[in-house]
């Protein structure tokens, strides 16, 4: 493990989670497998790729993240963990706004301000935040997914500018509709389908070589959003 470069990926029992863990894996990377609750999935993908560790903490608690994180020294960051609570604006809840902001804008803050600290030391490092298409134009019925996202990108674009000096990269993906358990009781499946100019939603596979793209090889990108969406959003 000690010459391996080693990547945290959060959320990483999740469709896109458990894609990215694999590319990595694949790559020749280390894995950090961070999960909250699904301890099972978490050690039945440990179990398949191998170099790799469990690490557990919940993403909506700051001191939890804290204690799991302090001094971590690793060479990529995935911050893919993120939930929906869908509702309409004037139907939505109070908590169902903030639970959303909180784990999918506060807690990739708080994520990426404890790892950062060591790749500063380190003079380099890569950081990928997964938001969303929702976070670039918007999306009925996701005022709290949309604005969490939105706010993940406009942090991207920050970090780029303030941890460049130090050679991290700060990158973010915008996937479309991608085949998830996320997306598994989506209405009008077809008429969706009829709106990208793919025909088709994406695999998490396919979101997953992206992450490795712009957090591995693309090594002049940073600041960017990379929109996966199939030509939805153009």
């Amino acid at each position: 493990m000690s010459n391996m470069p080693k990547v945290l990926v959060t959320g990483a029992t999740g469709s896109i989670g458990q894609e990215i863990v694999r590319e990595y894996s694949k790559n020749g990377f280390f894995v950090y497998i961070h999960y909250n609750s699904n301890e099972a999935k978490a050690q039945e993908l440990l179990e398949e790729v191998g170099n790799a560790e469990l690490i557990s903490f919940n993403m909506s608690e700051k001191n939890s993240i804290k204690d799991a994180l302090e001094g971590l020294d690793i060479d990529v960051l995935v911050n893919n963990a993120g939930i929906i609570k869908d509702k309409l604006f004037f139907f939505m809840e109070d908590d169902e706004f903030e639970d959303v902001i909180n784990i999918n804008l506060n807690a990739n803050f708080y994520v990426t301000k404890l790892i950062s600290r060591t790749m500063i030391v380190n003079k380099k490092g890569s950081i990928v935040n997964i938001a969303s298409i929702s976070g670039v134009c918007g999306n009925a019925g996701q005022a709290n997914y949309s604005a969490s996202k939105g706010g993940v990108i406009a942090l991207t674009k920050t970090l780029a500018i303030e941890l460049g000096r130090y050679n991290i990269r700060v990158n973010a993906l915008a996937p479309g509709i991608i085949e998830s358990r996320m997306i598994e009781n989506l209405p009008n499946t077809k008429e969706l389908k009829k709106a990208i100019p793919l025909k088709r939603f994406g695999k998490a596979s396919e979101v997953a070589k992206c992450a490795y793209f712009i957090g591995v090889e693309a090594t002049y990108i940073s600041g960017e959003v990379l929109n996966i969406s199939g030509g939805m959003v153009r």
